[in-house]
């Protein structure tokens, strides 16, 4: 089961006033659903970081909508209202433009 937001607060007070490690707070905490190997991996990231936050600019990065791709796209889009019976699907626009 996943660990709720709150309970991250309360094992990072646990962990760090008191040392309890991963079996210990599942041995405090019967009435959880944790794995013990989520416990540990929460640990891992407390004592290594301070923190149960992801880490900044973890994740996918955004590249594919940057300003320049927004104003072809649109362009492109435009360019079909003016001219009637000229329609293309968004993944041919897509296709054009080279962006998924």
């Amino acid at each position: 089961m996943v660990i709720s937001s709150e309970d991250h607060v309360s094992i990072k007070m646990l962990r760090q006033e008191k040392c309890y490690g991963s079996k210990k707070l599942l041995a405090e905490f019967p009435n959880k659903a944790w794995s013990l190997t989520s416990l540990r991996r929460l640990l891992r990231k407390i004592d290594a970081a301070g923190s149960t936050d992801s880490k900044r600019g973890s994740g996918q990065k955004r590249t594919a909508r940057t300003a320049e791709n927004v104003g072809v796209v649109e362009e492109l889009f435009m360019s079909q209202e003016t001219a009637p019976g000229s329609h293309r699907t968004v993944r041919q626009i897509a296709r054009e433009v080279g962006i998924t």
